[in-house]
């Protein structure tokens, strides 16, 4: 099955077979928040790990079951909206130190392209800008089905993650441990759990 992502590039994609059954999947739709994680992991003095989440998102995707190459994402977080469930970690977070929210208040992830690695697996790649900084990043996603709710909404689900290096987005506060080592890991991995509405005419 092959309905993620958008192909910007000049060189065509891989050819695969569509499954017909996936038009009924075409159509754009919008991320629910309310059911929907944008998350991550970080290595905490060496031992341990940190979980967190933004809890203020929004999103689009556009999906083409007949045509995956016209299909794309878009994704925006507010970064105030940290939660590690630490108050003062949380304000370290959105301090200058880090993310500095109140100058850049916005991450965003916008899709360039997509391969169907295998089965219901995928990898989308796209633009992440963090602190006006943007990079390349290529997500690995699981696509687990469509389904219509008990409210008649039509929905699909995306779960996937990324592991990225903080450093190359300008964050690099870090503080050294006495035993050897720092405080934070450069490197981050990102989760995503997606659920979906189809927006209707």
């Amino acid at each position: 099955m092959g309905i993620f992502g958008r192909n910007n590039s000049s060189t065509p994609a891989t050819a695969t077979a569509v499954d017909p059954s996936l038009a009924a999947l075409t159509g754009t739709y919008t991320v629910d928040a309310s059911h929907s994680s944008i998350g991550f992991t970080a290595r905490h003095a060496m031992v341990t790990n940190v979980r967190g989440a933004f809890t203020d998102h929004e999103g689009t995707l556009t999906l083409d079951g007949s045509n995956p190459a016209a299909s794309g994402a878009s994704i925006t977080v507010r970064m105030a909206s940290i939660d590690t469930g630490a108050p003062d970690r949380d304000n370290h977070l959105r301090s200058a130190d880090f993310f500095d929210v109140e100058t850049y208040p916005e991450m965003t992830f916008r899709s360039t392209g997509a391969e169907q690695l295998g089965g219901s697996d995928y990898r989308i790649t796209g633009d992440l800008t963090i602190k006006d900084i943007t990079r390349p990043l290529s997500i690995d996603l699981e696509f687990n089905g469509s389904a219509t709710d008990p409210f008649g909404n039509e929905r699909v689900g995306f779960e996937g993650s990324a592991t990225i290096k903080r450093s190359d987005w300008g964050l690099t506060w870090n503080a050294a441990l006495e035993a050897g080592g720092v405080l934070v890991s450069d490197k981050i991995k990102l989760n995503f759990d997606i659920s979906a509405i189809k927006q209707t005419a």
